[in-house]
């Protein structure tokens, strides 16, 4: 038994419709300068175009909270003192309630995100966390050293 199947019909073809060379070019121009100007926002400086960031809080009055969360005696007050080396002036340390922390980091308040980002490259700390509001503290930046 042949079967045949038909791979093109002279009719079935649609005709597409094709715009004038005229209006494709018309086209072509306000899509470039709307994205454009989307992307270089006419009439601002690129510097109006950065929002503006809020200065960052002085070394010197910014309190930090030191926490020694190795168990090894001393951990933390001795990094208080580096701290106090790079402008901390305010840099308490005391022993955390937890004594296992497997590497060190620092935790946040809501707003002081780039003053722990500051901190932590003083204190050669990769890790950098908001705190999770569960605790209130005076402090707006807690560093905990672990091992």
């Amino acid at each position: 038994m042949e079967q045949t199947y038909t791979l093109y019909r002279a009719g079935s073809r649609r005709r597409r419709t094709v715009a004038p060379a005229p209006l494709r070019l018309i086209m072509i121009a306000v899509v470039t300068i709307a994205g454009w100007t989307l992307i270089h926002r006419v009439g601002t400086t690129a510097a109006a175009q950065v929002k503006e960031a809020t200065p960052l809080h002085p070394r010197s009055k910014t309190s930090v909270l030191v926490l020694n969360g190795n168990g090894s005696p001393g951990a933390a007050s001795d990094m208080s003192t580096r701290l106090f080396t790079h402008g901390y002036r305010n840099a308490f340390a005391t022993d955390a309630q937890v004594t296992t922390y497997g590497s060190s980091l620092v935790l946040f308040r809501r707003g002081w995100g780039r003053e722990a980002e500051r901190l932590a490259h003083d204190a050669r700390i990769r890790s950098v966390a908001p705190l999770d509001g569960r605790r209130r503290t005076r402090y707006p930046l807690v560093l905990i050293i672990g091992r």
